[in-house]
Parts: C-alpha cells; sequence; structure tokens
C-alpha cells in the first residue's frame, strides 16, 4: 500500500514553535510519526540511527549542525551532547526555527547535557492519532468552539450515526492510532499493532533502538511491570497495589519499591505510560482536593497488547472496556487539549466527587468531561456526578465550567439540561 500523509493537529503546533524559538525538541513514542511530521517542515535532515552517524555526532557535533534550515536531528538523544552544542550555536547567533531534533526515549546519560536550554529549546509531545486525524470522528461537535460560546450549540438535536457500534470503538480501541496499523487493511490493522507492541522489547543487536536504554533492566520484569499498568488503567491504584498484583500474577518473590520505581521511570521515558495530574481548584477553596494521579498509556491498544485482549473480549467484559474507553478518550482528549494549548487533568475529592476529565485553558476557562460508555444509566450517572461537581464549586464561591460534556463510545449527539452529550466519534479540538 502506497504511502499517504495524514494531516496532523500537531502541525500547527510545531509551526508556532518554530516561529517563536530557536529549536524544537519533538518527542514521542517510537512510530508514532515524528520524523515524517518534522521532514515536511525541515529544509535538511541527518538521522542517528545507526552507529556511524552517532560515531560522528559524538566526535565532531558541530558538523552534524551544518546543513540547511531549519535542519532536522532524528533521534538526537543517541548523541546527548548535540544539546550542548544547539545552545551554544544559538548563543552565537540566534535564529528562529533553526533546528528540530526528534527522540523515541530521554537520554540515555542525561548528565552529558549542561544547560536546560531554556530560551532556546522549545518542547512538544507527538501522540498517536486522534480519532478525528484518522478520518473516524465526523468533528460535529468542537471543543473550542464551545469554549469560545458556552451555548454556542444550544440549538443541537438529536443526532445518531447508526454505522457506529460499540464493537466499531473496540475495534480503533485495539488498533490504536499508530500510522502503521492506520495503513493497513481493517482485518489486518490490530495484527500490525500487535506486531509493533512485541518489537518494542525485542532486542536482537546491541545497536537496537532501544538496547542501550533498556541496559541493565529485566525485560520481563518490564513487561510485567507494563501489565500492571495495563490492568490498572484509568485508575489511581497505589504503587504498593500494583506491586502486589505483580507478586501475585507471575512467579516473582519479592519486587521492591526502588526496583518497581526505576522501571516505571523507564517506560515513562520510553512515552508508553504517564500519570495524568489532578486538578487543583482555588487555594482559598474549602474543598479538599486528592493530588493521586490517573494512570494512563499513551495509545490504549498498548494496553490491550500488554494483556492480549482482543474487541470480543472487551464487548464481553463492558465493566472492563469501560476503563480502557476512558483511557482512549484522554488519548483523544490530550490530543485535542494541545491544539487547544490546554491542559488535561482529572478531578477526585474527599467527598468522592469524581470528574474523569478538565480541560484547561491558558486563561482558567475550563470544562468538565465525564467519560462513558454508553447506556441510560451510565448517562444518568454521568449527569449526577457533573451536577454535584458544579454545586460543589458554586457553594464554595469557585469558578464554575465553561460547558460540561458526557463523551461517549456512541450513540446520539445531544444537548439537555445543559450537558452536551457526544460521542468520540462526533468529537475535534
Amino acid at each position: 500500500m502506497p504511502f499517504e500523509y495524514r494531516k496532523r493537529l500537531a502541525e500547527n503546533i510545531l509551526n508556532e514553535k518554530l516561529n517563536s524559538s530557536g529549536c524544537v525538541l519533538v518527542t514521542g513514542p517510537k512510530f508514532c510519526g515524528k520524523t515524517t511530521l518534522c521532514q515536511r517542515f525541515a529544509k535538511s535532515s541527518i538521522s542517528l540511527k545507526n552507529g556511524n552517524t552517532i560515531a560522528l555526532a559524538n566526535s565532531d557535533p558541530k558538523g552534524i549542525l551544518q546543513g540547511e534550515y531549519p535542519r532536522l536531528i532524528d533521534e538526537w538523544q543517541k548523541a546527548p551532547e548535540l544539546w550542548n552544542e544547539i545552545k551554544a550555536d544559538l548563543d552565537e547567533e540566534y535564529q528562529f526555527g533553526k533546528y528540530i531534533i526528534t527522540g523515541s526515549t530521554t537520554p540515555i546519560d542525561p548528565s552529558k547535557i549542561q544547560h536546560s536550554g531554556a530560551g532556546r529549546i522549545s518542547t512538544m509531545n507527538l501522540k498517536p492519532f486522534s480519532l478525528y486525524e484518522s478520518g473516524e470522528s465526523s468533528g460535529l461537535i468542537s471543543l473550542s468552539e464551545l469554549f469560545q460560546a458556552k451555548d454556542a450549540r444550544e440549538d443541537l438535536n438529536y443526532v445518531l450515526d447508526n454505522s457506529i457500534g460499540l464493537k466499531d470503538i473496540a475495534y480503533m480501541l485495539c488498533r490504536g492510532g499508530w500510522p502503521i496499523s492506520l495503513m493497513a487493511k481493517r482485518e489486518y490493522a490490530i495484527a500490525t499493532t500487535e506486531n509493533y507492541y512485541e518489537g518494542l522489547f525485542r532486542i536482537e543487536k546491541e545497536s537496537d533502538d532501544f538496547a542501550l536504554f533498556l541496559k541493565n533492566k529485566d525485560v520481563s520484569l518490564l513487561v510485567l511491570i507494563l501489565k500492571s499498568f495495563a490492568r490498572n488503567v484509568s485508575t489511581q491504584a497505589k504503587r504498593s497495589s500494583m506491586r502486589k498484583d505483580i507478586l501475585e500474577s507471575s512467579i516473582r518473590e519479592t519486587l521492591d519499591d526502588e526496583t518497581f520505581s526505576s522501571y516505571e521511570r523507564t517506560l515513562k521515558d520510553l512515552f508508553i505510560i504517564y500519570d495524568m495530574p489532578a486538578w487543583n481548584l482555588n487555594l482559598r477553596s474549602t474543598i479538599a482536593i486528592r493530588s493521586t494521579p490517573t494512570h494512563h498509556f499513551v495509545d490504549t491498544s498498548m494496553a490491550t497488547c500488554a494483556l492480549g485482549i482482543e474487541p470480543s473480549d472487551l464487548i464481553n467484559d463492558l465493566h472492563s472496556f469501560g476503563f480502557f474507553f476512558e483511557d482512549l478518550a484522554v488519548r483523544d482528549l490530550s490530543i485535542y487539549a494541545d491544539s487547544l494549548q490546554a491542559k488535561l487533568k482529572h478531578y477526585r475529592d474527599s467527598a468522592g466527587r469524581e470528574v474523569d476529565a478538565i480541560v484547561e485553558l491558558r486563561n482558567g476557562n475550563y470544562a468538565a468531561i465525564e467519560v462513558k460508555i454508553y447506556s441510560d444509566k451510565n448517562i444518568k450517572d454521568a449527569f449526577a456526578s457533573l451536577n454535584k461537581f458544579e454545586k460543589a464549586l458554586k457553594q464554595d464561591g469557585l469558578k464554575l465550567p465553561q460547558f460540561k460534556m458526557v463523551l461517549t463510545s456512541h450513540g446520539p449527539c445531544y444537548r439537555k439540561d445543559g450537558i452536551y452529550v457526544v460521542p468520540i466519534t462526533m468529537l475535534k479540538d
């Protein structure tokens, strides 16, 4: 199948950063499309994917920077001295959009980086494709439009797309938003994602991308810990509970907190998992906020691959499906939030009030979003949760959400009692 470039929301982000900083660092998981995206903006490039170019970068970092601007340096983290060289070059002759550097991991030896890059190097994180970017969301409802006017879609009538059902969402979730999986035929797409997952931890030679990064790590333990994160996706499970989970589901006899934390850091440095932070209210609020982060995957397909879950497994276990779907929704919301220069967080307080996602703009306006597998009961519960949250804030004299939304797996799109009910396949930035 010939390669077909898909337009991404990140294009606007990269363009803005190139016009406002000397160098842009683009991070993200392996094979999410960093190089392809950046090549559309670069006028010259070099990739540090083999021993010769890595050796050259380490011996002559200044020479690696030579080329027409913007100059793309792919997988820069394999020669971390380049960071210092770029900083020095920009100090000597500053120019907007001079360099683009990409990385699928954090630097193996961060001690070689002598400067933060503040004021010279800006960063952005690229994720796999959202459903809107992959063409599987119609984009009927725009977060940006709702933020611009609270009642922008108050005339929204009942809209239903019968072509999308729960089985389709299960398929999209297990397939993921990986460029290579989106290129594959539908019947082979999930297998393509599974091949990608299996290749992440298969080290066939020392020059392999992750070989040095995973040096001194037990890959089998890394996979066990990843599986535990998958079993606890979209939860605030404690590390102690996860260590217990691993010991109960494997033949390991011990796993101390220091070891667990080290391997967790590795998975985060590979951009596979991350923690979604808690949203903090006004400091003068009397509401006690729970600050425990929520565990998420950069793409939910990595969680299903880790556990060997197929779409049919999700359909047969709707309770578990709910946690995986929340992770999928957070993936898309995080991409849309990036496009809006917004932050994505979750809310939970000591009274048990929870909101799955808070999208907060730079000006302080925010939206409260509950994520649910579609059913009448789930919608009713989500409405109650959002209203309880808003009532508590109103009683405390705090800023109320710009709008409230229930983001659903499928079903109709409508507005009722001031709350938007929106299927994930009708949402965009």
